[in-house]
């Protein structure tokens, strides 16, 4: 059940900044890399289930490789700051993990329940000045979302 657009943010939009709070605590908000680098934003369901773990270590796994595409992974779930900070250290998760406790950011996005059950799997691959060049959903395909926003970043080059 795959399919490159869902949702209220599409392809060509300015990305809706926000500010959410790391593993680590900090507050992080979107408009901190507009101008500086790309972003590969994708939401997830839960931390430490098997898609999602099974989708995080293939952003780890990658994750130089998106830095040399010049691109931040970030990652959100409505899981908690203590949650988030568990997972990221058990996976060795280089990349920030963001706690989207109300699911408003998830909202503004669109990345909505699937069946109105678990919440949506989307990745939005945002450019340096806040458009977004792709969007990819797909709840079952978790380790495709990498090779998507991989394949954006390279074609943005």
């Amino acid at each position: 059940m795959a399919s490159s657009t869902t949702g209220k943010v599409q392809v060509g939009d300015k990305a809706p900044d926000f500010t959410l709070p790391t593993q680590d605590g900090r507050m992080v908000s979107l408009k901190d890399y507009w101008g500086q680098q790309a972003i590969v934003l994708y939401f997830y369901p839960k931390d430490d289930t098997p898609g999602c773990t099974a989708e995080a270590c293939a952003f780890r796994d990658s994750y130089e490789v998106f830095k040399d595409a010049g691109a931040e992974v970030l990652g959100v779930s409505s899981d908690s700051v203590a949650a988030h900070q568990k997972f990221a250290t058990k996976h060795r998760l280089p990349f920030l993990l963001l706690s989207d406790k109300d699911g408003s950011v998830r909202k503004a996005y669109g990345a909505v329940s699937v069946l109105g059950l678990l919440p949506g799997r989307v990745t939005y691959v945002i450019d340096k000045e806040g458009i977004v060049r792709h969007v990819f959903s797909s709840q079952f395909a978790a380790e495709q979302h990498i090779g998507e926003a991989l394949s954006t970043l390279k074609a943005e080059k």
